[in-house]
């Protein structure tokens, strides 16, 4: 049964990796920053999860595949919610999709450019000294 397990586990293994590969090769050559977050977030998560599968598979004690389990769990929770979240700010930070997107659903946001600063004469918070001119050699 080990045999047949360490197999499986390899085969696993194996598929993990492919998927991180394609992960990698697809930072590496999508145009724009939402494919490419798309990439990271969707096969690097499931590579990852396929190589935790394995490590399940040999283990041979609860605690290390309950944190694998565990590990997958948050890799499916955290990994689409986060790249999600980046596509998002990005969009309302204003970069732009690539000229070959078909649609674009999110609404226009016009960004920030410009931060309202207190008046420095109002302002009673303590300033940073600035440090004094240095003297020049030839002078």
């Amino acid at each position: 049964m080990s045999a047949i397990a360490n197999i499986i586990a390899g085969l696993f293994v194996i598929a993990g990796s492919s998927f991180v590969l394609i992960a990698a090769l697809g930072l590496l050559r999508f145009p724009d920053f939402y494919t490419r977050v798309h990439a990271a977030a969707k096969a690097g998560t499931v590579g990852s999860a396929l190589t935790l599968v394995a490590l399940a598979i040999v283990s041979n004690e609860t605690a290390e595949v309950l944190r694998a389990i565990a590990a997958i769990f948050f890799f499916f929770l955290t990994a689409p919610l986060s790249a999600h979240l980046l596509g998002k700010a990005a969009h309302s930070a204003g970069y732009q999709l690539w000229e070959g997107s078909v649609q674009d659903e999110l609404p226009y946001v016009e960004p920030k450019r410009e931060v309202e600063r207190a008046d420095p004469e109002q302002d009673d918070r303590p300033r940073r000294r600035e440090p004094a001119d240095p003297v020049s050699p030839g002078s």
